[in-house]
């Protein structure tokens, strides 16, 4: 989780210098961090949520307790809070984020 964590604050940093470095407006950082964010929150739906719980039941092999915890469950048990993060959230962090990139670019 750490180093998924430090990943994700490279990332933003690269992607903050960089923009600066080329003189991006706030449009430009808001898509840039948006689609960061999207493809961020799609491979987590997919790789971590589809593959390794649903598919893969690659926990269940590796702490045995926590099957009952997801028996019957299937794929999009949690998709409400899936949709708010990508449709709600992340666009809401991605305008202030590129807000004040715009400020300090």
């Amino acid at each position: 989780m750490v180093f998924s964590a430090l990943m994700i604050l490279g990332c933003g940093a690269v992607s903050i210098w960089d923009g600066c470095r080329s003189g991006f407006g706030f449009w430009q950082f808001f898509l840039r961090f948006l689609l960061i964010l999207t493809l961020y929150k799609v491979y987590d739906m997919v790789c971590f949520d589809y593959f390794l719980l649903m598919k893969f039941r690659f926990f269940q092999h590796y702490y045995p307790e926590t099957e009952s915890a997801l028996a019957g469950r299937k794929y999009g048990f949690n998709i409400k809070s899936q949709l708010l993060k990508l449709l709600v959230i992340f666009p809401a962090v991605s305008a202030i984020a590129a807000w004040i990139c715009s400020l300090i670019g």
